[in-house]
């Protein structure tokens, strides 16, 4: 009987030992499961930082060139329109003689001069294949000084100048939205284009604080590329 019992023990109910070798089994199998899992999600967090990395690579090399594109078209040009061309992209016409009477919003001969050989050679440029589709707004921005007139307060010569930079970017895009040269890109730009009267907001400042007048008087014309392309190939890559 003793033997019996022993032997049913044995065959009938297994020992702990005999329990715990298939759950550390279990468990063995379970750290491996959560290892590969792991492991996968390092390689996804890997190859999604590799394509966010690609994404701004790409975006930067695209601002790049659309500079350096810019920067061929008009670098003989620039210095006999008073004009410069900035890294962020925006082309500045900074003589204020050249562009407007003071007070005025009508678009002096001159500087209708050089919108007519400088707007349809811009325009050409950013309506590219390369560069139109990461186009977000062709901004025109007028700014002015921060004087209107000696018996004007503070407020009244911001609000003053204010209307004055909206007429004169008004003016200019008027102008070149009718010019012949970009006919055929003129539906892209309705869609594009803004005028952007900023008054005194921007002034510029010579190197002692003070404001230097004349320099705050300027016309931009400004691109702003379309971060929600950017924003939308990111996500799709962390998804």
């Amino acid at each position: 009987m003793p033997h019996e019992s022993l032997a049913w023990l044995r065959n009938g109910h297994p020992s702990s030992e005999e329990h715990w070798i298939p759950l550390s089994d279990l468990m063995t199998g379970l750290m491996m499961i959560f290892m590969l899992i792991s492991i996968i999600f390092m390689v996804q967090v890997d190859a999604s930082r590799i394509t966010i990395s690609k994404i701004a690579q790409t975006h930067h090399q695209m601002l790049n060139d659309l500079y350096g594109d810019l920067l061929r078209e008009f670098s003989p040009d620039l210095p006999r329109w008073h004009a410069r061309l900035d890294h962020d992209l925006t082309i500045r016409f900074e003589e204020p003689d050249v562009l407007f009477d003071t007070g005025k919003a009508d678009l002096k001969t001159q500087f209708t001069g050089i919108l007519s050989n400088f707007f349809p050679r811009y325009v050409k440029i950013i309506f590219g294949r390369k560069y139109k589709d990461s186009i977000e707004e062709v901004r025109i921005e007028g700014h002015t000084s921060s004087i209107w007139s000696s018996e004007s307060s503070a407020d009244e010569a911001y609000f003053r100048n204010m209307e004055l930079s909206q007429s004169r970017t008004r003016s200019t895009l008027e102008y070149v939205l009718l010019l012949p040269g970009v006919a055929d890109q003129k539906d892209w730009l309705t869609r594009k284009l803004t005028a952007n009267g900023l008054s005194s907001s921007r002034t510029v400042r010579n190197a002692d604080g003070t404001e230097n007048i004349e320099a705050s008087q300027r016309v931009e014309f400004r691109l702003r590329i379309d971060a929600e392309a950017q924003i939308e190939d990111i996500l799709k890559a962390v998804r």
